[in-house]
């Protein structure tokens, strides 16, 4: 086992559960999968009222191998081992966390790898043909209906109630959905690096993405396995052009700038500079673990999300009955739990600070801001600064009322240099669910990493979480009303 993993303590060697769903799953896009099966990992111990069980959400290219090891020769843990673990910031001495493979995925759970029912129904009532896998023929799939089948599976580990629901980036959209679609099944969510939709250039990143995949001469409309091909080379296109984004250019300029590989110019199309040699690097190697129809599937599925489907109706002059609809709150035990809850996260952020010698400070929002809608820089133009400021109102209207019903206490982080899902998006949740009366923390990292910068260990954002993650759950006055109302367990 690595050493550094020793060191800060990990879950150890872990082994990967099949959950197979027999009954019929009805998906967003109408098409409905007979069976499906979810590949899930856990870690630490089930307590005996349930109670303290962590559900992360995966983002694009994950899995349910989120921490620990698979053997002891692996040279690589999960990939979110330094936030989960002993005494980490997803203290596994204290919680019971699952971590699955969403469906659509390729690593173990249904998906376009896996073998399609009706092929074998066909290879049953003609000898002669063979079961095939999915492939092209998967259906599409949202972020909801993997919120859907992770519902599921809390039913059958007979967990009512989560203490957190956690997940970056699309995780976080993940945990974003779970707040709405089910809200009283988690007291927690933390949402890192995420967004309540994407914008207009994030879905032509992924666009291009995707037709990089899909003019591969290899791709063959999808039917590569079959055909014994792969799209690798589109893969790898895909993989440089989401990696681009993950990173900032100041960082690429520290760890690149322009070094030639050669130290001089070779005057050709071939790599010339490092910068060029670690993309294809990062393409290759993604290309070799990842399936091309999943790619495709995931990204739209990102394209797909924004948790106010079905309130994009609510006008700005509708915010008055939003607000009337939220149920009334305790501002006396609001505010004495807010205090808490803030205590416990800055006293987790300064254990870390003094545990690695770094330093750390950064921000809380509060909890009982009224309505603090920050005005955007808006064009000149007089017309343009009217349709923006409209189409602001609106979509700030359309996320009130979806987070009107909610229940949990939220925890936003993004991060300062994350271009690809910026500060300004987590503000926008942030905004909505403080005009709303919701408890919600929010803490904007400084970090030089980027989109990426949620999968480090980064001493104040791994502070904040522990902190939140292990502050009182509101007050015990509020916390009875609560589940007498919602059916919470406490």
């Amino acid at each position: 086992m690595d050493s550094s993993v020793d060191t800060v303590g990990s879950v150890g060697i872990v082994t990967p559960q099949n959950f197979h769903f027999a009954e019929p799953l009805t998906l967003e896009c109408n098409r409905t999968l007979p069976s499906f099966d979810l590949m899930v990992e856990t870690y630490g111990t089930l307590n005996s009222d349930k109670s303290n069980a962590i559900l992360i959400c995966h983002a694009l290219s994950g899995s349910h191998h989120a921490a620990g090891l698979h053997s002891a020769d692996d040279k690589k843990a999960g990939w979110w081992d330094n936030m989960i673990g002993p005494n980490k910031a997803i203290d596994t001495n204290r919680f019971y966390v699952v971590c699955l493979n969403n469906i659509g995925s390729c690593f173990g759970s249904t998906g376009p790898t896996t073998i399609n029912p009706d092929s074998v129904n066909a290879k049953q009532a003609d000898n002669t043909s063979e079961a095939e896998v999915y492939g092209p023929d998967f259906p599409l799939v949202t972020i909801k209906d993997w919120v859907k089948t992770q519902a599921m599976l809390s039913d059958r580990l007979g967990i009512d109630v989560w203490h957190a629901v956690v997940g970056g980036s699309m995780g976080g959209m993940q945990a974003l959905q779970w707040s709405v679609d089910y809200p009283n099944r988690l007291k927690r969510c933390v949402v890192i690096a995420s967004t309540p939709k994407l914008s207009a250039q994030n879905i032509a990143f992924n666009e291009v993405a995707r037709q990089s995949i899909l003019s591969d001469p290899d791709f063959k409309d999808g039917r590569y396995l079959q055909a014994g091909t792969y799209p690798r080379r589109g893969l790898i296109l895909a993989r440089m052009v989401g990696h681009i984004t993950y990173l900032t250019d100041d960082a690429m300029k520290a760890k690149f700038g322009r070094d030639l590989k050669s130290g001089k110019f070779m005057y050709g199309y071939d790599v010339e500079f490092q910068v060029e040699s670690y993309l294809r690097y990062q393409g290759e190697r993604f290309s070799e673990n990842f399936d091309a129809n999943t790619y495709l599937l995931m990204t739209k599925a990102l394209d797909y999300f924004d948790p106010t489907r079905g309130y994009l109706s609510v006008q700005p002059s509708a915010q008055s009955s939003v607000q009337s609809s939220t149920p009334s709150v305790d501002s006396t035990n609001l505010s004495e739990s807010g205090a808490l809850l803030e205590a416990s996260i800055a006293a987790s952020v300064e254990t870390t600070k003094n545990a690695t010698g770094k330093s750390a400070k950064y921000e809380l929002a509060d909890d009982l801001a009224t309505d603090n809608v920050a005005t955007e820089n808006l064009k000149t133009d007089n017309d343009a600064q009217t349709d923006n400021e409209i189409d602001r109102q609106q979509e700030l209207a359309a996320l009130k009322a979806a987070f009107a019903h909610t229940q949990c206490q939220y925890l936003v982080v993004s991060f300062t240099t994350d271009w690809r899902f910026a500060p300004e998006r987590s503000q926008e949740i942030v905004d909505a669910l403080m005009a709303t009366g919701k408890p919600v923390n929010y803490i904007n990292v400084d970090a030089p990493h980027g989109h990426d910068s949620f999968l480090f260990d980064i001493p104040r954002y791994m502070g904040a979480v522990r902190g939140f993650l292990t502050a009182p759950f509101i007050t015990d006055s509020q916390s009875k009303n609560s589940h007498r109302k919602t059916g919470e367990h406490s």
